[in-house]
């Protein structure tokens, strides 16, 4: 069905990255690319100074790690890991590499997100492809 998939990976426990996987597999055509990608954001600078030197490259490091092993289970995998505010980032990544459908995962709403949103929100309301959502 599609020919570029972009899966926005969270490494939160309360997303579900293997369903995102398998429904990135069923809907993909041979030979499609299936882009994982991880949106770093930016730690703001009062916390900062209370996190180990290193942690940011460390984090980092594992994150990309761990994108690079989940990709290689998939047929025309890649990993990408990139900074910025999650939800608009998404939108731009597949914006700049002509993505025609985008697998996220999202959690059941609160009340918060009635207010502020969710990463999940955004993309389908903002998203020049396809966008299937995972509960």
């Amino acid at each position: 069905m599609y020919d570029s998939i972009l899966v926005p990976i969270s490494f939160d426990e309360d997303r579900d990255a293997e369903g995102s996987l398998a429904v990135a597999r069923a809907l993909a055509n041979t030979g499609a690319r299936i882009t994982l990608l991880h949106v770093m954001e930016q730690i703001p600078s009062y916390a900062i100074s209370y996190m180990p030197t290193d942690y940011i490259t460390e984090s980092r490091s594992a994150i990309e790690a761990e994108l690079t092993r989940m990709a290689q289970s998939l047929p025309g995998g890649q990993a990408a890991l990139v900074e910025g505010h999650s939800g608009r980032t998404i939108l731009e990544w597949a914006d700049q590499h002509g993505v025609d459908c985008i697998v996220i995962a999202s959690h059941r709403p609160g009340m918060q997100d009635l207010l502020l949103g969710s990463t999940a929100t955004t993309v389908v309301r903002h998203a020049r492809c396809a966008v299937h959502v995972l509960r």
